[in-house]
């Protein structure tokens, strides 16, 4: 076994990794980039290498660079981890070829996997099922608009060398399919340097299955059942469990037998996702799976496995690179339980999942459960890379149980100022059709405004915010207090009185709307004066508030309330409730004026309208590129273009000033 091992990756992959390498006593190694210099993975490594700045196309996709890294350190072994060069065959080789053992793949096997049209045509002679569809050399517009119109629509358009959702779109139309072709081949052309697509067949009420397999050096393949990755947004996966809802025997015999079969064909060694779509109109039938693609790395949602198995698939990358025997038979291999993994995103749902960046003030995750994340609180979120944050997975005995405690989990998740997805992930988990496994791909799409709709604080929540505000606030009244201003009966929101204290109107402004209490107290209950209650009178009931500094109950209901500056964020369901106490000021230029502004740094990759140009409401005006992802500005309602303020390839930093709508 090596005794070194360097990840070529960051944040919570690379602490993946180290987790593994600390226990079996190998050394780790991270490389980083300028932007990732105070990252969590950096400081977990026993060493780490600077190997350029922010942008990872300078940094952590230079192969160059992370050799160069893995050479001076010193490094015996390479793991690349998943995404950036884990499956990059040319890496590999240069790994290899330096004497350096390459934690992954082999080469052949990424590069026979690697296209999905080839993947495909392998598949068939290998006499694996796949999804019908155009996989041909002719790429001109027409001729791709041709073939969709002859496999009939709906259609997915999917990058040939795509991954993780990107390079993808659904079309509905052939009248959308041009539009919906441009915006793939350039995202394509971005994300992987290859704007060539494939055409499949759009299967209604789809799911997501996929199979992990692991072979070795001897020619050894087995496989470690199935996950269903099928709540998904955009292509991106959400949350994930194994096994899969609804999997008989034989299904999961056929399944799995397939997947085998696919990795053997490719002479694969390591771990390694094959996946399939499955049209469960009828439920789940060995007749109605295909294959899509092999992944030829670890998955980011592997954790769900493992805790379904017992097995550490790190540890087993690391046995096989070393030249070991798969660890355990297929015979051998147990299936015990329900896991569920959700991803914790940096990004807003209220408002079209735009990514949200900056310092992480206040971060805290449930301790009772495994987590897997990559930042701390005080680190920042950036704008240079995937808005995952953490991974919060729980292992039961069933999946009512599993579901039942992940969203339990997701609803202590607190986050401030970066906005998550928590909240989200808490109303997917508990949706009555999830519970029961009723899901498909669509499923986050047919329900998004029940479930990514802006969220507000309970009654509770407010009454929260205004216990823990201690009584500070912008005062609107009093109850039983004189109207003198320079009377000491009235000086401060709890003046001296003879026969007990008056109650205070108080306000605060929670979305730029002001919410009142009434207030009688406080009255402090121990000896050191840091614990305190009050009697609050909301709109929404009257409640008993008491706690102490970062913690208050509501009625026997713990909140966790953060004090700031400029006002009070209360935690609830997942969510993050602000409560100021002073209005604050309007932006100006928001798109209800007609502006539409950059919501966070990032590049513009088209610009679809010019000056002068008439546009209907929702019509794409601009596309920013960041985090990895496209985001359509659009006309926010019937008008005319009167300024245009950036071109093609323009980086722009956030809130500039991108175009102008005028109305009429």
């Amino acid at each position: 076994m090596f005794k070194s091992v360097l990840v070529a990756n960051r944040g919570e992959i690379a602490c993946r990794v180290f987790r593994t390498a600390k226990r079996m006593g190998i050394r780790t190694i991270a490389v980083y980039s300028e932007a990732d210099a105070h990252a969590l993975h950096v400081r977990e490594a026993d060493e780490a290498v600077l190997i350029g700045p922010a942008a990872a196309r300078e940094s952590y996709l230079v192969a160059d660079k992370v050799l160069a890294a893995a050479k001076a350190t010193g490094a015996e072994a390479i793991h690349p981890g998943y995404g950036f060069l884990s499956e990059n065959a040319e890496f590999a080789e240069a790994v290899m070829a330096a004497g350096i053992v390459w934690i992954g793949a082999p080469p052949a096997s990424i590069r026979a996997m690697g296209l999905k049209d080839a993947a495909k045509k392998l598949m068939v002679a290998a006499g694996v099922p796949v999804t019908p569809g155009y996989m041909g050399e002719d790429q001109t517009p027409a001729h791709l608009k041709s073939e969709a119109d002859a496999i009939g629509y709906p259609v997915l358009i999917k990058a040939v060398a795509g991954g993780g959702g990107k390079g993808m779109r659904r079309v509905e139309t052939s009248e959308a399919f041009l539009d919906a072709l441009a915006s793939c081949q350039r995202e394509a052309a971005s994300s992987f340097g290859d704007d060539r697509v494939l055409i499949e067949k759009y299967i209604l009420s789809p799911r997501h299955i996929e199979v992990q397999v692991f072979g070795d050096s001897h020619g050894e393949v087995v496989h470690l059942y199935e996950r269903d990755c099928s709540l998904q947004r955009r292509h991106q996966k959400v949350i994930e469990e194994a096994p899969a809802p609804g999997m008989d025997p034989a299904t999961r015999a056929a399944v799995t037998e397939a997947a085998v079969k696919a990795a053997k064909a490719v002479n694969y060694v390591g771990a390694g996702t094959i996946e399939f779509i499955a049209d469960a109109s009828e439920g789940l039938r060995a007749d109605r799976i295909w294959f899509m693609e092999m992944n030829t790395r670890l998955q980011v949602e592997h954790p769900v496995t493992e805790s379904i198995t017992g097995v550490d698939l790190v540890e087993w990358q690391f046995r096989a690179a070393a030249g070991e025997p798969v660890p355990l038979k297929q015979a051998d291999i147990p299936m015990n339980g329900w896991a569920m993994e959700a991803r914790l995103y940096a990004e807003d749902p209220a408002n079209g999942f735009l990514p949200s960046i900056g310092k992480l003030e206040h971060f805290r995750l449930p301790d009772d459960i495994r987590i897997d994340t990559g930042v701390f609180e005080g680190g920042e979120v950036s704008q240079f890379y995937d808005p995952m944050i953490a991974k919060l997975i729980v292992h039961e005995t069933s999946r009512e149980a599993a579901a039942a405690r992940l969203a339990d989990a997701c609803a202590e998740v607190e986050v401030w100022p970066v906005k998550t997805n928590a909240a989200f992930l808490v109303k997917c988990l508990e949706h009555p059709k999830f519970v029961v496994g009723d899901v498909d791909t669509g499923f986050i799409g047919g329900h998004q405004d029940s479930l990514a709709g802006k969220t507000s604080p309970s009654a509770e929540a407010v009454a929260a915010a205004f216990t823990a505000s201690g009584g500070e606030g912008e005062i609107l009244g009093w109850q039983g207090a004189s109207n003198d201003t320079y009377s000491p009966w009235s000086q401060g929101p709890f003046a001296f009185r003879m026969n007990g204290n008056p109650g205070v109107r108080l306000g605060l402004w929670s979305d730029g709307e002001p919410v009142w209490a009434l207030l009688s107290g406080p009255q402090t209950y121990n000896d050191t004066g840091q614990h305190f209650g009050f009697t609050v009178e909301t709109p929404g009931g009257r409640y008993h508030g008491y706690g102490s500094p970062g913690f208050v109950v509501i009625d026997e209901q713990p909140f966790s309330a953060i004090s700031r500056e400029d006002g009070i964020v209360v935690f609830e369901g997942g969510g993050a409730y602000e409560f100021r106490r002073r209005r604050a000021s309007a932006a100006a230029g928001s798109a209800s004026d007609g502006t539409l502004r950059a919501p966070m740094p990032g590049k513009i990759v088209a610009v679809s309208a010019a000056v002068g140009d008439a546009v209907v409401k929702g019509q794409p005006i601009v596309v920013l590129e960041a985090m990895k992802m496209e985001h359509a500005l659009v006309a926010p309602f019937d008008g005319t273009v009167s300024g245009i303020g950036v071109a093609t390839g323009d980086q722009v930093t956030a809130d500039a000033v991108l175009a102008i709508v005028e109305a009429g």
